[in-house]
C-alpha cells in the first residue's frame, strides 16, 4: 500500500493517522478482490489489443485519462486523479503560494483578459487593469488562446521576466506593454479584516490553507489589543473549505485547550482519529458570530459546526453545504496523485452533517439529498437540538433573497463589469470605500451605456405566456374572449427595461459599487463597502451587543 502524507477537505490538505487493522481479510473481501483482478485483467487485454490490432496510433494520454475519469466518477465528485502537470495546481490550492504576476484572468469573447490585478502584486504595480485584453506574453500570441493557456504562459519560477501586450478600452493609446518580473506569490485567505458596525470585529475567511489560521491569529490578536471590541464576527460565506487541520487551529482560537473538534471514521466506521485543540485560546469570552450560506463547505462546517456544538458561536445565514467528507492524497507513478475519500468526520455533537450518500445511488445514477424526514437530533454542549444531514442549520436564518433575472443577465454578459471598465478610465479616483455611493448621476450613465437590442434578457413571464397562447390554441380554448384575457395579460406581463433597471436600482447598485471599488481598492475595498449595509452582518452585530438574545438561543458568551 502507498503511503497516505496527506489529508484533504474540500481543497486542502492535511496529516491523518491511518489506524492499524483497517482492512478485514474476511471471505467478502476477497470475493471482491478477486472481482477487482479479473477486472484489471480484462482491462489490461483490452488495451494490448488496440496497441496491437487498431488501425490508428491510439492518443493514450488523452484515453487512459477518459478511462480514469470515468472510473471515479463513479464513486464521489471528491476522489480525483491529478496528473503531474495538475499537481502544481493543488498545491497552490493548499499553500496559496504560486510563481506568477498576480491577477485573476476570465475568457469572454474568444479572448482572455485581466478581471482584477491582486493589490501590491507586480501586474497591480505594472499598471495593469481590470477589462485589459491580453493579445500577446513574450513572443507567444493569444489573442484567440483560452484561459489555461494563457494562466501557463503568465506563470513561472520567481524573478524570470515577462512582457505582456494588451488592449486597454477607452484609452487614447489603446495597445499597451507592460514588462514585469514574476515573483512568488502568497494567495491571502483572508481578504479584509477590520472593525465594521462601530464596535465589532470582522473577518472574511475565504478558504482554509497553510496560512490561514495564521492570518486570522494576527486579526484577533489587534481585536483583542482593541477595547473597543464587542464581539467578532466570522465571515464564512462562500468558503468551500480546504485543511482539516486549518479549522481546527481557529476553533482553537475561541476555546480551551484539550476540547474535542472532531473525529474521523473510515470504513465500516472504523475511527481513525480525534481532534483536540492543542494551545490556550485567543478570545475564550469575546462574543462571537459565524456567517455561512450554501456555499460553505468541508472545513468551513467543521468551524462553525463546532462552535454550534459547544454553543460558543452564533450561526447566522443559511444551511450550509454539507460535505462530511476527509479527503487523502497518494502518490502515483509518474509524479501522478491520486485523492481518495478516506473517512467521514463527526463533530462535538456525535452528527454528520454529510448531505449525499454516493454509496446509494439512484437507477439512473445520481445522487439524492437525504430527507429531512430521515435526519437524527443531537445535543449541543448546553443541550440544544441540532440535526445530521444536509449540512448546517444556523441558529438565525437570513433570507438572502433571489436576484432577479435582469440581475443576472447583467452580471453574466459584463455590462456591469464593462461599465466599470469604462468608468476606471475616466475616473482617477473615487471616495474611499466606506463612503462610496451610486448617485443618481453614475446610475443614469450606467443605465445609457445599456444597448436594448444587445441585451439578452430573459423575460420569462412573457415567453410562458406565449407558450399558454399556443397551448390554448392547441387544446381548444382560445376564442374571442379568451384572446381578450390575453391581451390584458401581455400588457401587464410585457417588460420595460427603463423601469425594470428603476425597479432592480437596489440590486444593482451593490453590483455596480463593488465592481468600481475593486479597480481602485482591490478586494480590500469592496468587502469593506459591501459590509455596511449587509443585512447577515448588521443582524450579527446586534446579537452579540445582546447578551439576553444570545442566552435565548443557548449561546454563552
Amino acid at each position: 500500500m502507498n503511503k497516505i502524507y496527506r489529508t484533504v477537505l474540500g481543497a486542502g490538505a492535511a496529516a491523518l493517522l491511518l489506524m492499524p487493522g483497517l482492512l478485514s481479510e474476511a471471505a467478502p473481501k476477497k470475493s471482491h478482490d478477486n472481482a477487482v483482478a479479473r477486472n484489471l485483467n480484462t482491462f489490461n487485454s483490452i488495451v494490448r489489443q488496440l496497441e496491437a490490432n487498431y488501425v490508428d496510433t491510439i492518443p493514450v494520454e488523452r484515453a487512459f485519462e477518459t478511462a480514469i475519469g470515468g472510473l471515479l466518477s463513479e464513486i464521489d465528485p471528491y476522489t480525483e486523479y491529478y496528473t503531474a502537470a495538475q499537481r502544481e495546481n493543488f498545491k497552490t490550492m493548499t499553500t496559496g503560494e504560486y510563481g506568477g504576476i498576480g491577477s485573476y484572468i476570465m475568457e469572454r469573447d474568444s479572448s482572455v483578459y485581466f478581471s482584477g490585478p491582486y493589490e501590491g502584486s507586480p501586474a497591480a504595480r505594472a499598471g495593469i487593469r481590470s477589462g485589459d485584453r491580453i493579445v500577446r506574453i513574450d513572443t507567444t500570441d493569444v489573442s484567440k488562446a483560452r484561459s489555461a493557456t494563457v494562466s501557463k504562459l503568465l506563470k513561472g519560477v520567481a524573478g524570470t521576466p515577462v512582457t505582456v501586450r494588451v488592449i486597454r478600452p477607452w484609452a487614447a493609446d489603446s495597445v499597451l506593454t507592460f514588462t514585469m518580473e514574476r515573483e512568488k506569490l502568497n494567495l491571502p485567505s483572508v481578504p479584509y479584516y477590520g472593525i465594521t458596525q462601530g464596535d465589532m470585529g470582522y473577518i472574511r475567511l475565504t478558504s482554509f490553507m497553510e496560512k490561514s489560521p495564521q492570518e486570522v491569529k494576527r486579526a484577533l490578536e489587534e481585536f483583542k489589543a482593541n477595547p473597543a471590541i464587542k464581539g467578532v464576527i466570522l465571515d464564512l460565506r462562500g468558503n468551500g473549505g480546504g485543511l482539516l487541520e486549518g479549522a481546527v487551529e481557529i476553533v482553537n482560537f475561541f476555546v480551551p485547550k484539550g476540547t474535542e473538534v472532531l473525529r474521523t471514521k473510515g470504513r465500516d466506521g472504523k475511527e481513525l482519529k480525534i481532534y483536540k485543540t492543542t494551545k490556550q485560546p485567543i478570545m475564550p469570552d469575546m462574543p462571537l458570530a459565524i456567517l455561512i450560506d450554501g456555499a460553505s463547505a468541508s472545513a468551513s462546517e467543521i468551524t462553525a459546526g463546532a462552535m454550534q456544538d459547544m454553543d460558543r458561536a452564533v450561526l447566522l445565514g443559511s444551511r450550509s453545504f454539507g460535505k462530511g467528507l476527509v479527503q487523502s492524497t497518494y502518490p502515483l507513478p509518474s509524479d501522478g496523485m491520486l485523492k481518495i475519500t478516506t473517512a467521514k468526520y463527526y463533530i462535538p455533537s456525535g452528527r454528520l452533517i454529510q448531505a449525499l450518500d454516493y454509496s446509494r445511488r439512484n437507477p439512473d445514477g445520481t445522487v439524492a439529498a437525504t430527507p429531512d424526514s430521515l435526519c437524527h437530533s443531537f445535543k449541543t454542549l448546553h443541550g440544544r437540538e441540532v440535526r445530521d444531514g444536509g449540512g448546517l442549520q444556523p441558529d438565525i436564518k437570513i433570507d438572502w433573497g433571489k436576484p432577479s433575472r435582469l440581475v443576472y443577465n447583467l452580471v453574466r454578459d459584463n455590462w456591469i463589469f464593462d461599465y466599470g471598465t469604462r468608468y476606471a478610465a475616466t475616473h482617477d479616483s473615487v471616495a474611499v470605500p466606506s463612503e462610496f455611493e451610486i448617485t443618481d448621476e453614475i446610475y443614469d450613465d450606467f443605465k445609457k451605456s445599456i444597448d436594448p437590442a444587445r441585451l439578452k434578457y430573459d423575460k420569462v413571464c412573457e415567453d410562458m405566456l406565449k407558450s399558454l397562447e399556443k397551448t390554448a390554441e392547441i387544446e381548444g380554448y382560445m376564442n374571442d374572449s379568451t384572446r381578450a384575457e390575453f391581451d390584458v395579460m401581455r400588457k401587464l406581463l410585457t417588460h420595460n427595461l427603463e423601469q425594470d433597471l428603476d425597479t432592480h436600482r437596489k440590486d444593482i447598485s451593490r453590483y455596480l459599487a463593488t465592481d468600481i471599488l475593486g479597480r481602485y481598492y482591490y478586494n480590500r475595498g469592496e468587502i469593506i463597502h459591501d459590509i455596511k449595509t449587509d443585512e447577515a452582518v448588521v443582524k450579527a452585530a446586534a446579537v452579540l451587543r445582546d447578551k439576553k438574545e444570545r442566552e435565548k438561543l443557548g449561546i454563552k458568551p
